[in-house]
């Protein structure tokens, strides 16, 4: 298979964010930036360094490039930390802690890949949130993992599909970089 062919794992968190937003993104290639997007780009920057480091008894590998042949999804998790023998994925995020389900499938999704690669279960991860600076941790029920599974064949098979409708959230509309190229107010107007 071409790794053409594979749904990187951050598109996955668009995917679950805003199924429009994951159309102009992915297939038609829109990109946009706003202070959402630049202030996480910003608190990246020191992320985005590949190594490993010791911190305690705990092993840091940051960038891991991973992928799954099974689901073809393919990404470059922030981190990966070994502790106690377990592999714990770390994603990072500039927003506040809450119960962001895109977030989680990225991050259950680079398990899934961690898991096929290394033929260890991986039962949890954490998000890093910068405006609590706390984690959360996810743990990787059979519901998560049912879940992000049907989230990356959805987003798959959208890819053929028509340009879905805008959906009805006005804070993640509000926030979106691509609300400018989206429309979704206007594209709703027309709609009726």
């Amino acid at each position: 298979m071409n790794e053409q062919d594979y749904l990187p794992l951050a598109y996955l968190n668009a995917w679950e964010y805003c199924p429009r937003r994951f159309f102009l993104e992915y297939q038609l290639g829109e990109m946009a930036d706003n202070e959402h997007i630049i202030l996480g780009r910003h608190l990246h920057r020191n992320i985005d360094r590949e190594g490993e480091s010791q911190e305690g008894d705990t092993i840091v590998y940051r960038q891991q490039w991973v992928w799954s042949d099974r689901l073809l999804i393919n990404g470059v998790i922030d981190a990966v930390e070994e502790r106690e023998g377990e592999l714990i994925p770390l994603e990072y995020k500039k927003g506040r802690m809450a119960r962001h389900l895109n977030d989680h499938f990225q991050l259950c999704g680079a398990a899934l890949c961690l898991e096929e690669r290394t033929g260890r279960t991986i039962a949890l991860g954490e998000i890093f949130y910068y405006a609590n600076r706390r984690r959360e941790r996810v743990l990787f029920t059979p519901e998560l993992r049912q879940a992000t599974e049907e989230g990356i064949k959805a987003a798959q098979a959208a890819i053929l599909g028509a340009i879905p409708a805008p959906i009805d959230h006005r804070k993640k509309c509000r926030d979106c970089s691509l609300r400018g190229i989206c429309l979704p107010v206007e594209m709703k107007q027309l709609r009726r």
